[in-house]
């Protein structure tokens, strides 16, 4: 992790990875951010898609971690750069996609989890092709969550568990289940 962080931090200077404001808090604001869905991944997980990876939160914390499977997908060719570079530097094994979530084939998912990529409704929607009756969503939101979910449930049908996000007050994490998109009549 500390490797990723140095390496984050000296490509930072040339292509905007995180948010400026947030570089002096990476460890809190992006690295245990993202580690902290590492507990809530079923043991049995397989294939772990990460939706917009960008720096590679969550997906290659998770990897780093030693979760298995992971599918970093995302669609700026500089940002796949750098997560090919800490990748290789971490020796974190990964599957990197460098296309956009609604280009690549669907491929059956354990877990998919994304972290500021989009609102709860096109989340859902990016995700679905990837969703099969066994597939859970890991999603940390921020203090929009309640309203998303309510707007996701107009299309969507899930199991929901919010879990209290360790690193910001106002943030929730979202664990979704048995997602089937409702039928209009």
């Amino acid at each position: 992790l500390a490797a990723l962080v140095e390496l984050l931090i000296k490509w930072q200077a040339r292509i905007n990875l995180i948010g400026r404001g947030t570089v002096a808090d990476i460890w809190r604001r992006h690295v245990l951010d993202s580690a902290q869905l590492a507990p809530l991944l079923p043991a049995t997980a397989r294939t772990v898609i990460d939706l917009g990876s960008g720096a590679g939160f969550p997906g290659l914390v998770l990897a780093i971690l030693g979760v298995g499977g992971v599918h970093l997908v995302e669609s700026d060719g500089r940002k796949c750069a750098f997560l090919r570079e800490a990748a290789r530097l971490t020796g974190a094994a990964v599957a990197i996609h460098a296309a956009r979530a609604e280009a690549l084939a669907p491929l059956a998912a354990d877990v998919v989890t994304a972290r500021a990529l989009a609102p709860l409704p096109d989340l859902l929607d990016l995700a679905e092709k990837f969703i099969r009756p066994h597939t859970i969503c890991v999603f940390p939101k921020g203090r929009a969550a309640e309203q998303e979910l309510t707007e996701s449930q107009k299309t969507w049908m899930m199991t929901v568990v919010r879990i209290a996000s360790q690193t910001d007050p106002e943030g929730t994490i979202l664990k979704l289940e048995d997602i089937s998109r409702r039928h209009v009549r």
